[in-house]
C-alpha cells in the first residue's frame, strides 16, 4: 500500500490551495482542517500511519502555510468554514471523517452544523471545546485582552503574535520531560512564513474568539442532537485545553471514547504511535465510512 503524502494545489473561489493527501480515492475520507499557528504541516507523521485504509486531506487555510493570501478573503471562522466546504465540493467529497483540533474545530464544526449528514464521525484532539466554564487560564489572557479599547486590544494581540509567542504556542504547558519532542521546525517553518498580512489574519482570529461564543450553544446542539461517533483522545498537558476540556464533551456526548495521554496540545508530535492506534481502532469499531 502507498503511505506516500502527496504534496498538491488546487484553486478554490479563486484562492491558490495547498493541501496534503494520501490513501487511495476509494478509501473513507478523513478531512483534517489544521489549528493556529500551524497548517497541514502538523498532520504530516498521522497521514501515512493510516494510508492503508483510509484517505487522508489536509488543507492550509487561506493566510495560512502554503496557501495564497487573497485581500478579498473572509479571514473569520466564518469564512474559513465556507472554504472548507467548498473545498471538499471541489474533490468531490461527499461524507467523511472529521478532525477537530485547535482552531479547526470551530471551522470544522461549522460545516458539520450545516450539513450533518456529510460527517461520518468526529475525532476531537485539543480541539477548541464549546463549554465557557471548562476554558484553561490561558484563555483569560485573552478575555482581559477583550476588555480593551478595540485600537488598543489589537496592538495588545498583535504584540503576541511573534515568534518567540508561536514557540511558547507549541510547548504549551508541556512536561520538561516533553519539550525536547517539539521540533523547532514548527515555530521556525511557520514564524518564516508570517507576512504583515497574515498577522493582521492571525489578530482577527484571536479577536473573532469573542464572537465565536455565540456559537457554543448551537456546537453543544449539534453534538446533543446528532451524536456522531466520536472518539476524543487528549493532551491535558494544555494551558489552553486541561483535562476538563476533554471531560466537558461528555456532557453531550456521554457515549463518546475518551482517552487521556501524558502529553498536551500538539499530541501527533509526542504521542504519535498511541494517538494513530486509538483512532484506527476507534474507525474500525465505527465502520465510519
Amino acid at each position: 500500500m502507498d503511505s506516500l503524502v502527496r504534496h498538491r494545489r488546487i484553486t478554490i473561489s479563486g484562492t491558490d490551495t495547498f493541501y496534503r493527501e494520501a490513501g487511495q480515492q476509494s478509501s473513507p475520507v478523513i478531512l483534517l482542517p489544521h489549528g493556529y499557528p500551524c497548517s497541514s504541516y502538523e498532520f504530516r507523521n498521522l497521514m501515512p500511519r493510516l494510508a492503508d485504509r483510509w484517505r487522508l486531506i489536509a488543507p492550509d487555510f487561506p493566510g495560512a502555510g502554503y496557501s495564497g493570501t487573497p485581500e478579498d478573503f473572509a479571514y473569520s471562522f466564518d469564512g474559513y468554514a465556507v472554504f472548507l466546504e467548498n473545498f471538499v465540493d471541489a474533490l468531490q467529497i461527499d461524507r467523511f471523517i472529521l478532525y477537530l483540533h485547535d482552531f479547526g474545530s470551530p471551522i470544522g464544526i461549522r460545516l458539520a452544523i450545516r450539513k450533518p449528514e456529510r460527517i461520518a464521525a468526529l475525532i476531537i484532539q485539543n480541539g477548541d471545546i464549546p463549554y465557557e466554564d471548562a476554558l484553561g487560564p490561558k484563555y483569560a489572557e485573552i478575555e482581559e485582552a477583550w476588555t480593551l479599547p478595540d485600537p488598543e486590544m489589537r496592538r495588545t494581540l498583535a504584540a503576541a503574535v511573534s515568534e518567540e509567542a508561536f514557540e511558547d504556542e507549541f510547548l504549551n504547558d508541556l512536561k520538561c520531560s516533553l519539550a525536547d519532542a517539539i521540533s523547532p521546525d514548527l515555530w521556525r517553518l511557520h514564524w518564516s512564513l508570517m507576512t504583515p498580512k497574515r498577522k493582521e489574519i492571525a489578530v482577527d482570529l484571536i479577536v473573532g474568539l469573542k464572537e465565536n461564543r455565540a456559537w457554543f450553544p448551537q456546537h453543544r446542539k449539534y453534538l446533543r442532537e446528532h451524536q456522531p461517533p466520536t472518539l476524543i483522545v487528549w493532551g491535558p498537558n494544555d494551558h489552553y485545553m486541561p483535562e476538563k476540556s476533554a471531560r466537558a464533551y461528555l456532557r453531550d456526548l456521554p457515549t463518546a471514547e475518551l482517552h487521556l495521554l501524558d502529553g498536551g496540545h500538539w499530541l501527533l508530535e509526542t504521542h504519535l504511535d498511541e494517538a494513530a492506534e486509538l483512532i484506527r481502532g476507534f474507525l474500525g469499531r465505527v465502520h465510519a465510512v
